[in-house]
């Protein structure tokens, strides 16, 4: 059982890793790449879109979020999910 969920925690932590990744890739790519057809901006936005769409949403609800010039929901998505990504490995598994 122990096995199993180390094999578990693994898997998450990498896989947020790979979420990590990508939304940073995306951050820095989107300075450059202007092409709203390239294909790698494209798949970055389809896989980290869907982990930034519910604090898009709830960050739509503060006025003051909503006309910052930065995209305040993405930088909270990366903070939760580094941090998230930092706290895995401290469970006792």
């Amino acid at each position: 059982m122990q096995a199993f969920l180390y094999v578990i925690a693994r898997t998450v932590q990498l896989l947020l890793g790979f979420l990590e990744l990508a939304m940073f890739l995306r951050a820095i790519l989107s300075w450059f790449i202007t092409d709203d057809e390239n294909r790698l901006m494209l798949f970055l936005y389809a896989v980290t879109e869907p982990i930034i769409l519910p604090i898009r949403a709830l960050c739509s609800k503060i006025k003051a979020l909503d006309e910052s010039p930065l995209d305040v929901p993405f930088f909270i998505t990366m903070l939760l999910l580094t941090l998230l990504n930092g706290l895995l490995p401290t469970l006792r598994i």
